[in-house]
């Protein structure tokens, strides 16, 4: 298993970008969380097989019906293991106005 972490950017917060991420991930049999952020951005960290992460990643870049999505950074390491689910998202980031 691999790690996908992802930050988007763009008209991302205020969309329902982290419910479709979250439903995008449980989906693909995903595990891990996703979270808004203090500058606007939307954060995704997720573990599972290569090829279920590249589906997640195209969705990422396409975002749901009402998003903007500008551009997406990405990191890819080897899978921690620390997650059992997509479910519980994760709280936002101290600050953050969402």
């Amino acid at each position: 298993p691999e790690r996908l972490h992802a930050f988007i950017l763009g008209n991302v917060q205020g969309v329902s970008f982290r419910w479709f991420v979250g439903e995008e991930a449980m989906r693909l049999g995903l595990r891990g969380w996703v979270r808004n952020r203090r500058d606007g951005r939307v954060e995704v960290l997720a573990e599972g097989e290569r090829p279920s992460l590249t589906v997640l990643l195209e969705g990422l870049r396409r975002g749901p019906r009402f998003a903007r999505v500008e551009g997406v950074d990405i990191d890819w390491t080897e899978a921690s293991g620390e997650f059992s689910d997509f479910g519980s998202f994760q709280p936002l980031e101290p600050g953050s106005a969402f």
